[in-house]
């Protein structure tokens, strides 16, 4: 798991992206598509056609970070709307990266006492 700096923005790039793409393209998307600054400390997720696959760019002050995460079963669920970017919470990305649908978790009850 990436240490995630608090109050860091995260960005999901809506649609699907080309998976063979590296730090230097994902970048140029997110400056021309999206409208954002790659290098301003935002994570910026990116997922493949088939679903299963997520790439996630990030500055970090000294340099160019570029993770890769790919699911053995499921997909990532991804928002429907294409060519935009959705700010989600680094929570709900947490959520995503573990393969939980991040729009709607389900909180589980702990018991309060063994019985």
């Amino acid at each position: 798991m990436i240490p995630i700096p608090t109050g860091v923005r995260v960005w999901l790039a809506t649609g699907h992206t080309d998976m063979r793409c590296g730090f230097p393209s994902l970048a140029l998307r997110v400056q021309e598509v999206l409208k954002h600054n790659p290098m301003g400390g935002g994570l910026f997720c990116f997922r493949g056609k088939r679903g299963d696959l997520l790439k996630v760019i990030w500055h970090d002050g000294q340099g160019a970070c570029l993770f890769t995460k790919r699911l053995e079963r499921g997909r990532f669920i991804w928002p429907s709307v294409a060519g935009e970017a959705v700010t989600i919470s680094p929570a709900q990305l947490s959520y995503l990266l573990s393969g939980i649908d991040w729009r709607n978790p389900q909180e589980t009850r702990r018991p309060t006492r063994v019985g």
